[in-house]
């Protein structure tokens, strides 16, 4: 039997699109199809119409009245890594106190610091700690997330963790992707002897992912300290005979070649991209990687912005995603992250907005079903209290605008107007 739910009298509808559902670039991201004075009618777990409210269907078993309200499609958030043991606030404190982040790492802090945590910590607590986070960023907007393993660095925790994620989407109404990350850092028993841990991570680790079903991508850090563009290269192609797709941290502390590396391994995205020039623009330009931006991590390790305005100005177009994650950006906030994209790296509005929902939809190949207001699209919506517009939204960074989050054509996250 159908359920439906009508919403009514909504004020504007942000995030109309039309099939094809095709990646934002260039101008084509400063523009946001709405609709005001409008009604969605909701039917099962799929947005079954929408128009002006001089046509609304009278049928309906629920009805929302969102007169004053905005309403726009859940964000999708194509690069987390929420689930994770302890925080970090310590190295928090001594980055104030002026150490760096790469120093922090090579004293056994960051990366390796959350995986020693992890591999303590039972799969139940993971389970416990990660719902709750997923329920916060959920109660944000948040429709859509991929979460990477990463801090587990031996098979045994890199499986468990993947093992946390499978549950996670068993259970949660968010529509969930997993990529594995066992290239995040060399752990320091193979500090002298990191041939071995490529080996492991190739020989061991992505077959035994790959013949459980955990993971959709294979993701590895390539950057300064980290893995080598050759190292990336051999994991990545290592993962692809197993069915699993490129998805790799590229260029936040130095210009690694990390972008030439996804191109070549036709990454579904490269991400951060905090040091790039006019030859990875380029790059990016030719090909069919998606690029994307994290700007909560610069604000919290207080680095350079990765050049979006640069980039989408010269064609490009970019995902914005929050890297949620207890050293480097421990918010999946993403009203907050729109603010600081649109303050910090001067896109507008609009070039934010479509950042984390169409282009966020296509960097988790979710296009199809997720990231805008369209017929036959899986009903994730926010709607808002009553506000002016989506530009009041984002400027209006401090409060909390979001009054009712709809995911698979039900209520899951209320609040009072």
């Amino acid at each position: 039997m159908t359920n439906s739910t009508l919403i009514i009298n909504i004020k504007t509808v942000y995030g109309l699109h039309s099939k094809p559902f095709l990646f934002k670039k260039g101008t084509a991201m400063s523009v946001v199809d709405t609709l005001n004075n409008a009604y969605i009618l909701v039917e099962d777990n799929v947005i079954h119409s929408f128009g002006p409210m001089s046509e609304v269907p009278e049928r309906s078993d629920t009805v929302i009245d969102a007169s004053g309200c905005l309403v726009l499609p859940a964000w999708c958030d194509s690069h987390s890594h929420i689930v994770y043991a302890a925080s970090r606030e310590n190295e928090y404190v001594q980055r104030l106190k002026g150490m760096t982040y790469e120093q922090i790492s090579k004293s056994g802090g960051g990366i390796l610091n959350s995986a020693e945590k992890l591999h303590h910590t039972a799969e139940e607590q993971l389970i416990i700690s990660a719902a709750s986070r997923l329920d916060e960023v959920i109660s944000t907007g948040t429709g859509a997330i991929e979460i990477k393993s990463g801090y587990g660095l031996s098979t045994e925790d890199e499986i468990k963790m993947l093992r946390v994620v499978r549950h996670l989407k068993s259970e949660s109404p968010a529509t969930i992707k997993a990529s594995f990350l066992g290239a995040h850092a060399v752990p320091l028993r193979y500090k002298n002897n990191r041939k071995e841990y490529i080996k492991l991570i190739i020989n061991n680790m992505i077959p035994k992912v790959a013949g459980e079903g955990l993971a959709d991508y294979c993701d590895v850090f390539c950057d300064k300290g980290f893995f080598t563009p050759d190292e990336t290269d051999t994991i990545l192609k290592a993962a692809a005979r197993y069915g699993l797709k490129a998805k790799i941290h590229a260029n936040e502390l130095a210009n690694s070649g990390g972008v030439q590396v996804g191109v070549e391994n036709n990454a579904i995205s490269v991400d951060h991209l905090e040091c790039i020039g006019d030859e990875e623009i380029e790059v990016l330009k030719n090909s069919n990687t998606i690029p994307t931006v994290l700007p909560s991590c610069s604000f919290f390790l207080n680095i350079p912005y990765a050049p979006a305005r640069r980039m989408i100005d010269s064609g490009l177009g970019v995902a914005i995603a929050t890297d949620f994650n207890p050293g480097s950006s421990p918010s999946g906030n993403i009203p907050l992250l729109m603010a600081m994209a649109c303050n910090n790296m001067r896109l507008t509005p609009n070039e934010t907005f479509n950042g984390v929902t169409i282009n966020g939809a296509c960097a988790l190949e979710l296009s199809e079903s997720h990231g805008s207001i369209s017929q036959g699209k899986i009903a994730n919506l926010i709607i808002t209290k009553k506000i002016p517009s989506l530009d009041y939204f984002i400027y209006s960074f401090g409060s909390d605008h979001i009054q009712s989050v709809m995911l698979n054509g039900k209520i899951i996250s209320k609040k009072d107007f």
